[in-house]
C-alpha cells in the first residue's frame, strides 16, 4: 500500500506522534510523501489512502492540498473534538492490519468550488465544509440578497450566511442554528447568521443548484471565509458563487466506527442528559 502521511505540525503532539508511527508505517507499507505543512504539491503524486495526523483543521488543509485528485483519507485525532478525525493513534495501531487487507470502506463526500468575482478578477476556491459571509468590526447589520441558480429568493438582513456541505454542517453552521445533514447527501445547508427576522430559517437544498450571494449592504470589516481557512474582505462589488465540484472527498471508515456513532460520542447527539445521582447518607 502507497500512502501520504500529512498533518498540521503546527499543533502541539503532532510531529511527535508522527515520528512516532513513520517507523510502525514504513515496516508496513511505502510512505510516498511525509509532509506536516503542506509544502508538497500531492496532484503530482498518487497513493492509496491519505493518513492525516491532527484534527479536522488538518484534514480540510490536507483535502485542499490534494486538489481536484483527491485521495480517500484516515484521520487520525490528536486534537479536541475530531469529527472527521475519529481514529487515536493506538486505534490507528489496531485496526491497520485490516486496512492493509482492504478491510474498510470509502465514504464520499461533496465538495464545493467556491468562484469569488469583482470587476477586475475571478477567483475559484475547493472546499470541504462551508462558505460563510459574515459582519465584522464595527458588527452593523449587514444585507446580502441570495439567489438559487440565477433567481433571487431571499434577502437576508443580519451578521451573514453560512452555506455549508453536509460535512460541514457540523460546524460553524450548526453552531449558528443550522441543520445537521446526513454526510453522504448530495446537499447544502444555507444557515442564517442571527437574522432580522424570525421567519427567516435554515433551508437544505439540491447540491446541483447554483448559490450566489450577493452583497447589498456590508460593515466596514465584513469577510468571507472559505473552510475557516481562506479570509478575504468582502466589498459591495464582489460576488459570491457556491457549486458542486466536480470532484469528491474520501473519507476511509475501519470496522466499528459509523457516522451516528461519531454523533454521539462527539456531540452527544441522541443521548439523554447525564443526572448525577444523590446518595443519602444515613445517621
Amino acid at each position: 500500500m502507497r500512502i501520504f502521511v500529512l498533518g498540521n505540525a503546527s499543533r502541539p503532539g503532532v510531529p511527535e506522534e508522527a515520528e512516532r508511527l513513520l517507523p510502525f508505517l514504513s515496516e508496513r507499507c511505502q510512505v510516498v510523501v511525509f509532509d506536516l505543512r503542506g509544502a508538497t504539491e500531492l496532484p503530482a503524486a498518487t497513493a492509496d489512502l491519505a493518513l492525516v495526523l491532527g484534527g479536522d483543521g488538518a484534514i480540510l488543509r490536507a483535502a485542499r492540498q490534494m486538489g481536484y485528485r483527491q485521495t480517500p483519507v484516515l484521520g487520525v485525532n490528536l486534537g479536541k473534538l475530531g469529527f472527521l478525525a475519529d481514529l487515536t493513534p493506538e486505534q490507528l495501531r489496531q485496526a491497520w492490519p485490516r486496512v492493509l487487507q482492504g478491510e474498510y470502506r470509502v465514504t464520499q463526500h461533496l465538495m464545493f468550488e467556491c468562484v469569488v468575482e469583482t470587476p477586475e478578477r475571478k477567483d475559484t476556491y475547493l472546499g470541504l465544509n462551508d462558505v460563510t459571509v459574515h459582519a465584522g468590526p464595527p458588527f452593523h447589520m449587514i444585507e446580502l440578497e441570495l439567489l438559487v441558480d440565477g433567481q433571487v429568493v431571499a434577502t437576508v438582513s443580519g451578521d451573514g450566511l453560512i452555506i455549508a456541505t453536509p460535512v460541514g454542517s457540523t460546524a460553524h453552521s450548526l453552531s449558528a442554528g443550522g441543520p445537521i445533514v446526513g454526510q453522504e447527501l448530495p446537499a447544502f445547508a444555507i444557515t442564517p447568521i442571527s437574522p432580522h427576522s424570525l421567519t427567516m430559517r435554515p433551508v437544505v437544498d439540491s447540491a446541483d443548484k447554483v448559490y450566489t450571494i450577493v452583497p447589498r449592504r456590508l460593515s466596514v470589516g465584513s469577510a468571507l471565509v472559505i473552510d475557516g481557512q481562506d479570509a478575504l474582505p468582502l466589498t459591495p462589488a464582489h460576488r459570491v458563487t457556491v457549486r458542486r465540484a466536480p470532484v469528491s472527498f474520501g473519507l476511509v471508515k475501519v470496522p466499528g466506527h459509523n457516522y451516528y456513532q461519531t454523533l454521539r460520542d462527539k456531540l452527544r447527539w441522541g443521548t439523554g442528559p447525564n443526572y448525577r445521582t444523590e446518595q443519602s447518607h444515613g445517621g
